[in-house]
This record gives C-alpha cells, structure tokens and sequence, in this order.
C-alpha cells in the first residue's frame, strides 16, 4: 500500500505544486522518489509529531495541501488535540497518512498497535476518513483524497500487501463502498487490509455451502448509506470485520447507521474486543490470536447464522 500511496501521490505532485508532504523522521526509503523530485516540497520534522501537525495546519492556511506521514498511532493518537484544536476546527486541507494500521507492526507490542485510531478519527468532527484494503484501492483512495476539501485521514498498510482487486474503477468517487463478491446468505462488510482475510473467509463459507457477499468500505466516514441499506434489506445478518477495536470503530458505525432503520436484519462485529493488545507477534499471528483470520471470520459467521 505504501508503494502504490507514494505513485499516485508523485503524479498528483506533479499537477500541483501547491502538496507539501511532512514526515515525521521516518519513510526515507519509500519516500525517496519524492525527495529526488521535489526537494523543496518534503520536510522532516523528526520525531515531534505535535509539532508536524501544526506545521502542516500553518502550512495549509497559505494555500497549501499538506500530507503528514507517520507510522501506527504516531500521527493520530500522539498529536490528537493538535489534529482537533488546529487542523479539523480551522478545516485546514491537511491528510493524515498512517502507515502501518492494526497489527502491522506487531511484533513491536501494544503501543505499536493500532487498533483504536478509527473510533477516534471519526469522532472529530469534519473529518472525512480512508481505509483501503489493497493497493488497487490505494490508489483510488488517495486521489480522492487529495482532491477532498478539509481534513482527512488515510489509514494504510505497510508494504506487499497482496492485490485483491484487478483494479477499482476509474469512476470510484467517495464513500462508494465496492463489491467484491456476490452472495446471498449473508454479507461480510470489511474496511482496510483485513479485506486479505474477508475474501478468502467467504470462499471457505461457499465450501460449507453458505453463499457470503464480501463488500469492502475504503471510506468509514462518511459511509455508504445506500450499500448500507441495501444490504440490510436483502440480508438477515451482516457482519463487520476490522482490525481494530469493535468500540467505536467500523462495526459500531454500520450499527449507528443502520439504528432506527427499522430493519430487520442482525448485525455481527468482528474485531479486537474492549481490551489491549497482550501478544506480540506478525500481523497474521495476532490475526489468528485475536479471531480475525480467514478461518475465524468463516466459522463465526456461521455460527451466527445457525443461531
């Protein structure tokens, strides 16, 4: 995903010198085509994430579109009252990339887990927020993203994440919400790379015999009310996966969508429960650990449906 962010954020560059990209002492190798190129547009602001967020707010009122690029919960959680005080509430054009969401960095323990991040990015008020699930959506994300007026935030991967989509169409536009599989049982709704697990989580249900729509949301806020309903509509039971916490985060927002409704269907949440994080590990160990894996996902939703 980093790979695929950095080539779309080069050509949006190249349109427009007015992108100024902020890291916070990190990313150089991934980064280095955009250091080669515009010299004079990336800055490094050392580990002081604080102060990059309210660069990149002061950097914005000049007329500028300022990315801030940092690892796990480093460019949210640590600078979170100057994203709030500073950027949201002076709607300042700036995006915050996070690179590394849920358990990428998970052998580095709890603080490098970012598992809370979207509960509490979509909270702030006027913040549009990204989470795609693979490069293909990246891709789509990020120029949509850079052309999206006020404050964003992009949650991404890491790197060589595998490509779920041939490729999302030229016409996406925010929040659409993309199918991916088509199904008639009971429907999987995923935001972010957990999508890699979605996927093949319905294959191993069509192998039972249970047919799961998989529908990827690359953007949590705002959602995708229309697929949201009609989803509602033709399923009994929905189930959200996230890697992330299930306070605040995706599922609760299909649930605060879909409250007074009136529809009938259930809805199912699979995420980290309301705790920290205490294993180390891979991302796909932890996955496992935390029954967010291919095979959790395939024999929750079933039992579930057989309740």
């Amino acid at each position: 995903m980093r790979d695929a962010f950095v080539r779309i954020l080069l050509e949006e560059m190249a349109g427009n010198d007015r992108i100024v990209l902020i890291t916070g002492d990190l990313g150089f190798g991934v980064l280095r085509p955009v250091r080669e190129r515009y010299p004079d547009r990336l800055i490094n602001a050392g580990i002081a994430e604080q102060s990059m967020v309210s660069l990149a707010a002061g950097l914005s009122m000049t007329g500028r579109t300022v990315l801030v690029y940092s690892i796990g919960n480093f460019p949210t959680l640590r600078p979170l009252e100057q994203i709030r005080n500073d950027c949201a509430y002076h709607e300042a054009d700036v995006k915050i990339v996070c690179v590394g969401g849920g358990f990428v960095y998970g052998s580095l323990g709890m603080s490098h887990h970012a598992t809370e991040d979207m509960a509490v990015m979509r909270a702030i008020p006027g913040m549009t927020c990204f989470a795609p699930g693979d490069p293909a959506e990246t891709m789509a994300v990020t120029r949509a993203m850079l052309h999206t007026p006020g404050p964003c935030y992009l949650r991404l991967g890491r790197g060589n994440e595998p490509a779920v989509h041939d490729a999302v169409p030229a016409d996406w536009a925010v929040p659409q919400a993309l199918t991916l599989r088509s199904g008639t049982d009971t429907a999987l709704l995923s935001t972010g790379g957990i999508l890699t697990q979605t996927v093949p989580a319905a294959e191993l249900l069509a192998e039972r015999g249970i047919s799961a729509e998989v529908v990827s949301f690359p953007c949590f806020k705002p959602l995708d009310m229309e697929k949201i309903r009609e989803l509602a509509h033709r399923f009994p039971l929905l189930v959200t996966v996230e890697e992330h916490t299930v306070v605040g985060g995706f599922g609760g927002a299909v649930c605060e969508a879909l409250a007074g409704e009136g529809f009938p269907c259930r809805i199912r949440r699979i995420g980290l429960e309301d705790c920290f994080t205490t294993v180390v590990g891979n991302q796909q160990y932890l996955r496992e650990i935390y029954g967010m894996d291919a095979a959790s996902i395939a024999n929750r939703t079933e039992a579930w449906l057989h309740e």
